[in-house]
């Protein structure tokens, strides 16, 4: 994977992602010259993503930004603006409204993740370029790349890799990362 120099820092400019060969619900991801074990969608890679499928996008898709609770996490550097998590940000995955895939406060009556989420998962979760920045409904929403859950159990659709292995790449990762399935 090709790294670049941004300061003193290694900027990372691509993390590939592969199905494991045994298991399609975990994956192996390489940054640079690390190999880390990683979890993806329930469903394995897709490249025909539809929203609630349970699969991971085939896809090569930008860092936008991200996000981290600071009342767990107070020590993540990143070359990204890391946005601290508050109760009221939720993200909307309700096909047909007008805010599909964006970010929503909270109240919000339709159909939305909460960023503050009591599992640790979105301690520290960065926003994937998958149906952002060119919408289309249904097509998926709130693919991110976050922490893992105990066991690397699969996803809903994101990547998923344990917080150590996070705080390790976080400070390479910038917007101009690309993270790139592939099966």
């Amino acid at each position: 994977m090709r790294r670049l120099k941004a300061g003193n820092a290694t900027f990372i400019r691509t993390i590939l992602v592969r199905a494991a060969p045994r298991d399609r619900r975990r994956a192996v991801l390489q940054a640079g010259p690390l190999c880390i074990p990683a979890a993806i969608g329930r469903s394995g890679i897709t490249a025909f993503k539809r929203e609630g499928d349970g699969a991971t996008p085939r896809a090569s898709m930008r860092i936008l930004g991200g996000y981290v609770r600071g009342d767990r996490i107070a020590d993540a550097k990143s070359l990204l603006d890391l946005k601290r998590i508050r109760r009221t940000m939720l993200w909307c995955d309700a096909p047909g409204d007008a805010n599909y895939n964006r970010p929503v406060a909270h109240p919000f009556k339709k159909s939305h993740e909460e960023l503050m989420r009591e599992d640790g998962l979105y301690d520290i979760v960065l926003v994937m370029d998958w149906n952002v920045t060119c919408r289309a409904q249904g097509r998926g929403s709130a693919i991110f790349f976050h922490l893992i859950r105990p066991g690397y159990e699969p996803t809903a659709g994101c990547v998923a890799i344990a917080r150590r292995d996070m705080l390790r790449l976080l400070p390479h990762i910038g917007r101009r990362t690309t993270v790139r399935v592939a099966p």
